[in-house]
């Protein structure tokens, strides 16, 4: 089964915010990789997703403490 790319619109703006993130997207089942694209002013987050659903990526998102909303 092929991965699935998932986006979303965040404001995780830099360094210390993906740092801050990577423990919480770290838990989440499923996730093979992701990246922020920070010098998007949408500050797009991708997720390659391998069986994780958009809520997991949300609710961890969410519980790092920054805004998330999928596009």
């Amino acid at each position: 089964m092929k991965n699935k790319e998932l986006k979303f619109k965040t404001n995780i703006d830099c360094g210390g915010c993906v740092k801050a993130v990577t423990p919480f997207l770290s838990k989440v089942e499923g996730i093979s990789s992701w990246n922020v694209d920070t010098s998007n002013p949408e500050k797009i987050l991708t997720v390659d997703s391998d069986g994780a659903s958009d809520e997991a990526i949300v609710n961890a998102v969410k519980k790092a403490g920054f805004t998330i909303e999928k596009i």
